[in-house]
């Protein structure tokens, strides 16, 4: 799913005006599902239209757990109403890789985005995840009405969500079982003033799964975050080498889910 900084004036939802009582809402993100973020001075509030099909209670859930193995956000309140969903988190130090002082320096944050995600992938325990973001589990929800005008443009010559699907019918085998992130996008993942992670924000798809979901869309980002010939260093600061098999078929995967 896109997302990136508002472009011009945001209507503040009604239950994110009462959230912040006196003080102000800074939108700072918002993705094509409508769903936006706020900064209200030391909190964040994310906030997600009804039917977007965005879980903010899930992605609350997925937090606290994750929060005793990881820097992530600490969970302040959750809750929805007729017009949507809302999640308070408290911030994290650090800044996310796409603000500008990052774009003018890739080289450092690809690595913290590598090292960041490998530190991730060892520290949230797989024998304790209760969540799954498996292959089987993501291509039940894949988006069946979307056609190539919704995907990337390295995925339109396929031509049809058929020839898509019979792509994707028989994943590769496992390389390693981790927690996935589940959206490992350049912004989620925060730099401090040192240049190195200092977290990880958007755990609404947290779950089991190949570490290759992770890295095939945490490499492809750079594409659009900084431009070309940054994939490889942020394997290289991950510790691993190519695979342009799981890494094309995880980035088709997440295309259509």
């Amino acid at each position: 799913m896109l997302a990136n900084s508002p472009q011009g004036p945001v209507e503040v939802p009604e239950a994110v005006l009462a959230l912040a009582g006196r003080e102000p809402a800074e939108a700072v993100w918002q993705n094509e599902a409508g769903g936006l973020t706020f900064r209200v001075g030391e909190r964040f509030v994310k906030w997600t239209p009804a039917g977007s099909g965005l879980d903010l209670a899930a992605e609350a859930v997925r937090l606290r757990w994750a929060r005793a193995f990881a820097v992530v956000p600490r969970v302040l309140e959750q809750g929805a109403d007729t017009a949507g969903q809302w999640l308070v988190t408290a911030a994290l130090p650090g800044g996310m890789a796409v603000l500008d002082e990052w774009k003018r320096d890739p080289a450092t944050a690809v690595r913290a985005i590598g090292r960041g995600l490998r530190e991730l992938h060892e520290a949230l325990p797989v024998g304790e995840c209760p969540f799954d973001w498996s292959v089987p589990s993501r291509l039940a929800r894949v988006r069946t009405a979307s056609g190539p005008e919704d995907w990337h443009p390295d995925h339109r010559h396929l031509g049809s969500a058929e020839r898509a699907l019979a792509l994707l019918a028989e994943a590769p085998p496992v390389d390693r079982l981790v927690v996935c992130h589940g959206d490992a996008c350049a912004p989620n993942t925060l730099i401090g003033a040192d240049g190195r992670c200092a977290g990880h924000v958007d755990f609404g798809a947290l779950g089991l799964a190949d570490r290759w979901a992770d890295l095939a869309v945490a490499t492809w980002s750079t594409q659009w975050n900084y431009g070309p010939g940054w994939e490889l260093p942020l394997l290289e600061a991950y510790g691993v080498e190519p695979d342009p098999e799981r890494t094309a078929y995880y980035r088709l995967l997440w295309d259509l889910t």
